[in-house]
């Protein structure tokens, strides 16, 4: 009996595999919304395949970005030890786009515009902290202005987000000079307008703040 366990539980690692990257690719080109049928007709599989695996959807979703949402936490961590505080804010966001660059279901995703899954808003929640510590060294250093917030950031990286994902096709490297230019801004902008609540993060990723004035 264990002799044929064995190629089973291979044959199930397999299908699962298969599964996960047929529905990232179908997301990155079409949406998170993808249905099991489509998945299952692009893995070549019986769409009761599909359910077995991933009875909850959002286990199928934890599984196609879990990966590359540690990876962009793992950035902010690694940003947040370079001794040049801005050096470590700008680097965190090339790196960041880059991945969003190679992954448009990643970029979309974590920048709130097909609905944020579990998996992306417990990663907003792991780099909040971290994001705050990069900006408050950088306001200290005399970098950034002090009008500058948390929210100010995720306005770059949308922003910057919409050119990437308009210019992919026609000028893939397009998006690094939109960065340059916003950040140029926001290191010598002056602000107008008050200043922004917590909550507004929650606005800027299509989601009703939790609670006025919360921490996103």
């Amino acid at each position: 009996m264990p002799a044929t366990d064995r190629p089973l539980r291979r044959d199930a690692e397999r299908n699962r595999r298969r599964l996960v990257e047929c529905a990232a690719d179908l997301m990155s080109r079409r949406g998170l919304d993808v249905s099991y049928d489509e998945i299952a007709r692009e893995a070549e599989m019986g769409v009761g395949t599909v359910y077995r695996r991933f009875p909850d959807r959002q286990d199928l979703l934890d599984a196609v970005f879990g990966d590359h949402v540690d990876a962009v936490c793992a950035l902010a961590d690694e940003a947040a030890r370079e001794e040049d505080p801005w050096r470590g804010i700008v680097g965190f966001f090339e790196r960041q786009l880059e991945l969003e660059a190679a992954n448009p279901a990643l970029g979309r995703a974590v920048r709130g515009e097909d609905g944020s899954p579990a998996v992306v808003r417990r990663a907003h929640e792991r780099m909040t902290p971290v994001v705050r510590y990069l900006l408050a060294r950088a306001v200290a250093a005399g970098q950034v202005p002090p009008a500058v917030t948390p929210v100010d950031l995720v306005a770059v990286h949308r922003m910057v987000g919409s050119v990437l994902d308009a210019s992919r096709a026609s000028a893939p490297e397009l998006w690094r000079r939109a960065l340059a230019v916003a950040l140029a801004g926001l290191r010598h902008a002056d602000l107008p307008g008050p200043t922004p609540t917590d909550d507004v993060v929650e606005t800027l990723f299509g989601r009703a703040p939790t609670t006025p004035g919360g921490t996103p």
